[in-house]
Formats: C-alpha cells, sequence, structure tokens
C-alpha cells in the first residue's frame, strides 16, 4: 500500500504531542502513566483514517483508546478526523483517552508489556488473498499468540472484514488455537445498521453496496472467558424456565 502524503506530515505529526506518538516504544508497560489512570486500554490494530478509533473513544470515555498504524499518512489523517470528531462532539481540545501511535504491528509485542492490553480490534485488515502470504494475516496464528500474551485476564478479540476467505481463514485459525468464539455474524447489518456497531471508513462504504459483513469476537482472558460461559449458562436456565411456563 503506497500513500502519496503531503509535504510537512512528520513536521505535522510532531506538533500532536497530545495526540500523536512516533516513538511508542518509549511507552511500553506505561500506557496507563502515559493516560494518567488504570482505565481498560483497547487497541486498533491498523487504524486507517481513523474513524473507528476516534467515534469509539467519544462513546466509550470509560476506556483508554490507542490507534496503531505504520503509515505516517494515515496517522496525519486520523489525527484530523479525531480533532473534527471531538469538535463536533462538544468536546473541543479533550484528547485524554486517546493516543495514534506510528508502528509496524509485526513487531507489537516491542510497544505493549503482556497483560497490559484488554481488547484489540481487527478492522478490515488487508485479506492477503495469496495462500503464501497467510502468515501475513494478522489473524493467523503468529499474530494472534502475540495477542494473548499482550492481553490481560479479560481480554478480548474483536474481528470485522468485509472478506469472506479471511473470515474463514481466522474462524479456522482461532479454533485450531482452542479459542472461543461468540457474536459471530455472517452478515453483520442484515437488518440494518448494527445499533451497538461503530463503523469504519470501509464498512460504511461497504454497507452502502449491500456487501456482507463478517464479525466475531474471540474471548482470550480467563476472566473473560469465565464471564461469557456463566452468560450461556444463565441462558440456557432461562429458556429451560420459559419452556416449563408455557
Amino acid at each position: 500500500m503506497r500513500l502519496r502524503g503531503r509535504k510537512g506530515i512528520r513536521e505535522a505529526l510532531e506538533a500532536q504531542p497530545d495526540l500523536v506518538i512516533l516513538n511508542p516504544k518509549e511507552y511500553k508497560g506505561r500506557w496507563s502513566e502515559y493516560f494518567g489512570n488504570d482505565r481498560p486500554i483497547y487497541v486498533e490494530l491498523g487504524m486507517g483514517k481513523g474513524q473507528f478509533i476516534s467515534r469509539m473513544s467519544i462513546k466509550h470515555p470509560e476506556a483508554n483508546f490507542i490507534g496503531v498504524d505504520m503509515y505516517d499518512e494515515l496517522l496525519r489523517r486520523a489525527s484530523e478526523k479525531a480533532r473534527a470528531a471531538r469538535e463536533e462532539a462538544g468536546l473541543g481540545e479533550e484528547l485524554s483517552n486517546l493516543a495514534l501511535a506510528l508502528f509496524n504491528i509485526e513487531y507489537i509485542e516491542d510497544i505493549f508489556s503482556p497483560g497490559e492490553l484488554e481488547r484489540i480490534y481487527l478492522n478490515f485488515s488487508d485479506p492477503w488473498p495469496k495462500k503464501k502470504h497467510a502468515r501475513r494475516r494478522l489473524t493467523h496464528r503468529r499474530f494472534v499468540e502475540k495477542y494473548m500474551k499482550l492481553l490481560n485476564e479479560r481480554g478480548e478479540i474483536h474481528f470485522k472484514t468485509d472478506s469472506r476467505s479471511l473470515f474463514e481463514f481466522s474462524l479456522n485459525s482461532f479454533a485450531d488455537m482452542g479459542l472461543r468464539m461468540r457474536n459471530i455474524s455472517l452478515d453483520l447489518h442484515a437488518d440494518g445498521p448494527h445499533p451497538d456497531n461503530v463503523m469504519t471508513e470501509y464498512e460504511t462504504k461497504f454497507f452502502e453496496q449491500g456487501m456482507n459483513i463478517y464479525r466475531c469476537e474471540v474471548v482470550i482472558g480467563p476472566e473473560a472467558l469465565d464471564k461469557h460461559i456463566r452468560h450461556l449458562a444463565d441462558t440456557v436456565a432461562a429458556e429451560e424456565k420459559q419452556k416449563q411456563s408455557e
């Protein structure tokens, strides 16, 4: 992917220390210190132009959000989008729970310590359709193993894509690793925009074109897994009680 950026991009990024982090390695193990609180940290790997991470940070002030991408031009666009979204929401320059980091996801363990993250978002990642490129897919086992180390006891992976082949590959990848999945959808917006879903730029375009959006959540942390299992048990019990009352 090649991006033709404007002149002076690096200077523009350097002028935004309140939002843009050009050397995120400095904060490995210290992200709570960076944000100044102990709220859960949610990370989007490959944030693109930043629509998703910006809106999520506004919708969920109870968490801290980090968007990661390796292209400085995308960071520039994401920073503009983040500030515009905050202004539209009436938050002005308040950016306390959002950071945009310039980094290559290949080495993600170099900027986060084990257990430092609570949720990882993978939104419309490059499907790398050729079989020989399977290891580059962000849901390949070698990447998922990294995520598992970085996620805490409540850790989850939330995955969305428009690529059926990547979705099938990903489900198999998660299953082969013995991971529990939930909320699997083969057409997320079949009944219209999902009320709890925040769309990315790609997702908005694909939805308008009538394309299917595939989504699933992967439960990683033991506390998250226990909560999921208890929820399933409660659901089954409620269904049994309903049957008996009919």
